[in-house]
């Protein structure tokens, strides 16, 4: 199949599906005489691993490992375990880090005239060397 139907088949832009082929992580698809790419349906099942792997935030680097796995049948997993895992435990930070940005930013908008004055708390928070 072309690229266009394996984009449209998998739910992934072209231009990442051409992305994937340049990183390695998914492999180049034979060439027909004309030059097009053609791909098998084992890369549409590929492409649909990947783009689900994306959703939970795993990075490119953490995908090729999944896929690597998936595609072992004498994968552990206790590998594929250890990789959620630390999935969870960097989305665990974030909501912490973002948690804290939350009130930083609640207690710059408690501190806001928001009125037709030039004094502004917030720009003037801003502005100050440690703000914290």
């Amino acid at each position: 199949m072309k690229i266009g139907e394996l984009a449209n088949l998998s739910d992934v832009p072209v231009k990442s599906i051409r992305y994937y082929e340049a990183e390695g992580i998914l492999a180049s698809p034979q060439r027909l005489e004309n030059g097009y790419r053609d791909y098998s349906k084992t890369a549409v099942a590929e492409l649909i691993f990947l783009r689900q792997s994306r959703q939970f935030g795993f990075t490119l680097h953490e995908c090729r490992q999944l896929l690597q796995l998936w595609r072992d049948p004498n994968r552990r997993s206790a590998e594929v375990h250890q990789l959620v895992i630390q999935r969870q435990r960097q989305v665990e930070e974030q909501i912490k880090d973002l948690t804290s940005m939350h009130g930083l930013l609640s207690n710059l908008l408690s501190h806001c005239a928001a009125d037709e004055s030039p004094d502004c708390a917030i720009i003037d928070s801003l502005a100050e060397k440690n703000h914290e």
